[in-house]
């Protein structure tokens, strides 16, 4: 119950709707450039756990290798760093008030994901 209040306040004012927007684009973008079309499934998966990341963590593909990480690198290059500097800039502003900082770590949590998200998946957490 409080994983799901967390995500409900996470929604509205932690700047999920906003940070998932973000992905969105970035995904519609790379759906258009046929050629990067696994970058766009990326960041989809990735937009559904910036709207809902409590209660959820990234683990690392067990099957995902070199090409996975060299096209990690272009991932960052092309969209990953703008994505990783929006989850930075609202954490710092969420964590300036106590009761933002629990969403302002949370955004901190996504920055790593933003930077770094093929040959990830999202999981629940027990």
């Amino acid at each position: 119950m409080i994983r799901f209040l967390l995500n409900l306040l996470w929604l509205i004012f932690g700047g999920g709707l906003v940070l998932a927007v973000g992905y969105g684009l970035a995904a519609l973008i790379c759906f258009v450039l046929v050629v990067t079309i696994p970058f766009g499934v990326a960041s989809l998966r990735l937009a559904g756990y910036a709207l809902w990341p409590f209660g959820r963590t990234l683990v690392p593909k067990p099957g995902a290798g070199v090409p996975s990480g060299l096209a990690n690198v272009l991932w960052v290059l092309l969209a990953g760093w703008w994505l990783a500097l929006s989850h930075i800039l609202a954490g710092v502003a969420l964590c300036v008030t106590i009761i933002g900082i629990p969403f302002g770590v949370a955004n901190f949590k996504l920055v790593p994901a933003a930077l770094w998200p093929l040959g990830q998946e999202v999981v629940a957490r027990s």
